[in-house]
């Protein structure tokens, strides 16, 4: 999956005993099957230092009276409870036998503070120092996320490139960056992925069997065939078979390279991941496949060669919008003739994408530096106007991606005491919950989906269409 100035891996942190207890649904006597960690009384300023003080400057004061104002507008109108120390309740009014998600403010000055200084890295900064809390975090991340294009009043809106913080030039996806964004995520730990991630080690959508309301409580115990299934319907379409030269762009911990070589392909794989090369090597030697699958250290800008079919698995969304172009281009450069790209790639809608694409938001500061989520259109235009490739099919799976996020919240959730020994804090737990409650409620609410999209050179595809037709028996 992709998407921390500070990422926390805070070793040697005690873990926090303080817990909360967390509910599901819209139900209040509902609970999840976890709990909710509590920051400590005292952050550790070394490894959080915009969690451990509240902004207090002049302009924080000014600005976070003007969002709390903005806030407090929106929340009244929206379904959701925001209960306060003091016994006030704002929301929209609920009918009779309806209950909203509920957020508790803990302390709704240091909220406002925060949110007047990051705008929405506010919001999440502020769960993270345990400012606020929710009965069910995502439900109160889908009532924004739902409505998050009129959140802010428009004139506002126009003003917020002014204010709000634009990515920075060092995070930006040049071959000389790249290495220390992906390594931010990705090089955290292998031990803390197993912590959550299926015996397969895939950290994407998986595709489940189920559709409709059966979907939505699909259980752990089927979640390694349905990463399998998404794995070789990418390999279907890419004609992975024996004896096919296959590009991995993204290696991940190796699974699909390990399913490829089962087929009798022989893979090259490329990764900006020295944690994720380590294991993945492991794995495919444990699985006899040493000969057959070459896993490198390498940026795809700079591989060389030809082959039959290039598989890249929500590798895109860390690319940067600005290299899109270059993706493309080298998987043009090369893919053989005749030969086939399959990707999934996380998308958004095309407006969303313009209006976001240049800001630094808190998925950028503490998950993923410099990722930016494309659109469909935008891929197919890019695709058209600077490559010879050609879309070719599209599989939409985003309900498939909240099922996944949800098993992986619950098995994250129910692991903390293992995940506090592995040297990550109360903080971070928030912070990583937070993150998968966040895309979450993204893919629930249809303001993020996933797509299995098929490619192939445009030439190949005419050579086909004036091809004539065979001889009728």
């Amino acid at each position: 999956m992709t998407m921390t100035e500070t990422t926390g891996s805070a070793a040697g942190q005690p873990a926090n005993q303080g817990f909360t207890k967390a509910r599901t649904g819209l139900a209040p006597d509902s609970t999840l099957p976890y709990t909710v960690p509590q920051p400590p009384a005292v952050i550790d300023a070394e490894v959080w230092p915009s969690i451990a003080t509240v902004p207090t400057s002049l302009k924080v004061l000014v600005a976070g009276r003007a969002a709390d104002a903005i806030f407090k507008a929106a929340v009244r109108r929206l379904p959701l409870e925001v209960r306060y120390p003091d016994g006030t309740v704002l929301g929209r009014a609920a009918v009779p036998g309806q209950t909203y998600p509920v957020m508790t403010m803990n302390r709704p000055e240091a909220f406002a503070a925060r949110l007047g200084d990051g705008g929405l890295i506010g919001l999440g900064e502020s769960y993270m120092a345990g400012d606020w809390d929710a009965d069910d975090l995502t439900a109160v991340m889908e009532v924004f996320a739902a409505r998050v294009g009129t959140l802010v009043p428009e004139p506002l809106q126009k003003l917020r490139a002014l204010y709000l913080p634009r990515q920075p030039r060092r995070e930006r996806n040049t071959e000389q960056n790249t290495r220390s964004n992906i390594s931010r995520h990705y090089d955290l730990s292998n031990e803390l992925f197993a912590s959550f991630l299926d015996s397969t080690m895939t950290y994407s959508s998986a595709l489940f069997p189920e559709s409709g309301d059966a979907l939505r409580t699909v259980a752990w115990d089927g979640f390694a065939a349905a990463q399998q299934a998404k794995i070789d319907r990418l390999l279907d379409k890419a004609g992975v078979g024996q004896g096919t030269r296959v590009l991995e762009i993204g290696t991940g911990w190796g699974e699909l390279a390990l399913r490829a070589a089962a087929r009798g392909a022989t893979v090259y794989s490329v990764t900006l991941s020295s944690e994720q090369q380590e294991l993945a090597r492991q794995r495919v030697a444990q699985a006899g496949y040493a000969d057959s699958v070459t896993i490198e250290l390498k940026d795809y800008r700079a591989v060389e060669g030809e082959y039959d079919a290039v598989v890249s698995v929500e590798m895109i969304e860390a690319v940067g919008y600005e290299y899109w172009a270059t993706y493309f281009q080298t998987i043009e450069r090369v893919l053989a003739p005749g030969g086939k790209v399959a990707i999934q790639a996380i998308t958004i809608a095309h407006d969303r994408l313009i209006a976001t694409r240049t800001s630094y938001t808190w998925v950028h500061k503490y998950i993923f530096p410099g990722g930016v989520i494309p659109s469909v259109r935008a891929i197919e235009e890019i695709t058209e106007k600077q490559t010879g490739l050609r879309v070719r099919e599209r599989l939409a799976m985003g309900d498939h991606y909240a099922q996944t996020l949800r098993l992986w919240e619950e098995r994250f959730m129910s692991r903390a005491e293992e995940v506090a020994a592995m040297g990550f804090d109360a903080v971070f737990q928030r912070m990583w919950l937070f993150y998968l409650c966040y895309c979450r409620a993204g893919f629930e609410t249809g303001y993020l989906d996933v797509q299995q999209i098929v490619l192939d050179h445009a030439a190949s595809r005419r050579a086909a269409d004036c091809a004539p037709a065979s001889p009728r028996p």
